[in-house]
């Protein structure tokens, strides 16, 4: 590992609003309360890399709580350190692997879920890993409160359309699907906000995918 991750990951610890590991089952189902000091309203950002997606949320929506998780330490570095040079309160990161989501966030504790440009894991053998496979969305569907959504931007058409057969195939409620979000009526300000991935991405004219559902 270079001298600058060993850093990152040496910093990110002394950051108040970043937990890691087992430190974070202390606040399962208390988020908003323990966490946040108050009652809003807690999203998810799934796979949030540089958090860019989180910081930028927190940024427009005040009245609610965003928490990014990522098992990068060095990733969560960058978003964790400009939310707190930037003075962003309403936003924390979590330090986990995805799968033990369950340990951490009670029953219909989280109101939204953003999962942006994940891994596609496009081997058929590595579906399980993929985050909108069913033993994931099973979980999500229990954090979720009734109604609650969930995002997926992605440039991978495969997972795209990967996960669009598993909201059919489960009979889950789809409220948004385009292959080329920029060129849709979708395109709002929030769905505009970009990750370094994202931009690269879209600097080699790659379409990006997105679906918005719920269970």
């Amino acid at each position: 590992m270079g001298k600058d991750k060993l850093r990152r990951f040496a910093e990110v610890a002394t950051f108040s609003n970043v937990v890691q590991l087992d430190a974070g089952k202390e606040y399962k189902g208390k988020w908003a309360s323990n966490f946040f000091k108050n009652e809003k309203p807690v999203v998810l950002e799934l796979a949030c890399g540089k958090g860019e997606y989180s910081v930028n949320l927190a940024k427009m929506f005040p009245d609610k709580n965003f928490i990014g998780i990522d098992y990068k330490g060095n990733r969560i570095w960058r978003g964790a350190k400009t939310a707190l040079e930037e003075g962003v309160a309403n936003v924390g990161f979590l330090r986990i692997q995805i799968e033990t989501l369950l340990d951490y966030f009670a029953e219909e504790e989280v109101d939204e879920i953003w999962i942006t440009f994940p891994d596609p894991q496009p081997q058929l053998s590595r579906e399980k890993k993929r985050l909108t496979s069913p033993r994931f969305l099973d979980k999500y569907k229990q954090i979720l409160k009734h109604g609650g959504f969930v995002n997926l931007k992605t440039d991978n058409d495969g997972l795209h359309a990967y996960t669009a057969e598993k909201i059919a195939e489960l009979n889950l409620n789809l409220h948004v699907k385009t292959e080329d979000l920029y060129h849709s009526e979708f395109a709002d300000e929030v769905l505009s906000i970009k990750t370094y991935y994202e931009k690269k991405y879209l600097e080699s004219n790659k379409n990006i995918n997105y679906l918005k559902f719920s269970f």
